[in-house]
């Protein structure tokens, strides 16, 4: 069988920062597999457009998109799964979180940043309206419980509640010595985003007293998008044919565990629309009105 081609999606930025930082992690996924053909591709604000890319991809050869997104979301639900579904021999592999190696990535940003064993966390996520995104970043926060003896509180930027800014303001009344300095019960927020960009920005405005730096770079981060890479060819071969719209056993199991990421493989005829539920469709119309927003007001 052909290797895969490895379709490397982030969502993209406006930052020129957060940009450099995620084609560093294309060339430490690079340095560390080779022999693989990784390519760049966005769901949003930059170019080449995941479309595109796949629409490009030689005939018949096999290719695995990875999201370097840390949850499933609209853009893991509908523009990848659109993408590979329009082509055969084309999956999509899970996203990025949660991942035990994601926690020890936020535990060295704080400790980096200088927590102490008095500070409070805020564990500060994008947010999504997809309820399996939340889940995801409460797995994370589980685990980092498990690496610091600290209080870690879930935050989120956009879409779910409590608000960064609402977490640090509930801290602060819990933990009323936060103003003093280090040492002294300070509120830090851990920046669960892969790189620079809007919402990183937006946490220096939180009321924090420290915000510890975003993931990236981090060649842990890059063994897992490499693992997801692995993970969907084991779960589902791209090499062998398959009749529209069969399900695949690794499509079931993600949908049932949102915890612990397996591959999914995206099959069917992109051709053969379905009627959504008036629910659907009104999600539906939401999310392409935000992802409007997000084309016009980049991050």
């Amino acid at each position: 069988m052909n290797t895969p081609i490895l379709i490397a999606c982030a969502h993209g930025t406006s930052s020129d920062v957060g940009a450099a930082e995620v084609n560093g992690l294309r060339a430490a996924m690079l340095a560390l597999r080779p022999e693989l053909d990784i390519r760049e591709a966005y769901v949003d604000v930059q170019q080449p457009d995941l479309v595109d890319v796949v629409a490009g991809l030689p005939d018949g050869d096999p290719a695995v998109v990875v999201p370097l997104l840390l949850s499933v979301g609209y853009h893991t639900k509908v523009d990848i799964a659109r993408a590979v579904g329009s082509r055969p021999h084309s999956l999509a592999s899970a996203p990025l979180g949660p991942d035990p190696r994601l926690a020890q990535v936020l535990d060295a940003r704080l400790r980096e940043a200088g927590i102490t064993e008095h500070d409070a966390v805020v564990l500060a996520a994008a947010g999504s309206s997809n309820p399996a995104a939340a889940v995801s970043v409460q797995e994370i926060a589980r685990q980092l419980r498990k690496l610091l003896p600290n209080k870690v509180v879930v935050a989120y930027g956009a879409a779910e509640k409590p608000t960064v800014p609402e977490a640090v303001a509930a801290l602060r009344t819990a933990h009323p010595g936060s103003a003093g300095g280090e040492g002294s019960g300070r509120v830090i927020i851990a920046s669960y985003l892969l790189a620079h960009g809007y919402f990183h920005d937006q946490l220096a405005k939180a009321g924090a007293d420290v915000v510890a730096e975003p993931l990236l770079p981090s060649e842990l981060v890059a063994q897992v998008a490499l693992d997801r890479y692995t993970t969907a060819i084991a779960g589902h071969p791209v090499d062998a044919a398959e009749p529209a719209g069969s399900p695949s056993p690794a499509g079931h199991a993600a949908a049932a565990n949102t915890t612990q990421p397996v591959s999914e493989p995206v099959t069917g005829n992109p051709e053969a629309p379905t009627s959504p539920s008036p629910a659907a469709a009104a999600t539906g119309l939401k999310a392409r009105l935000k992802r409007l927003v997000t084309k016009y007001f980049p991050r």
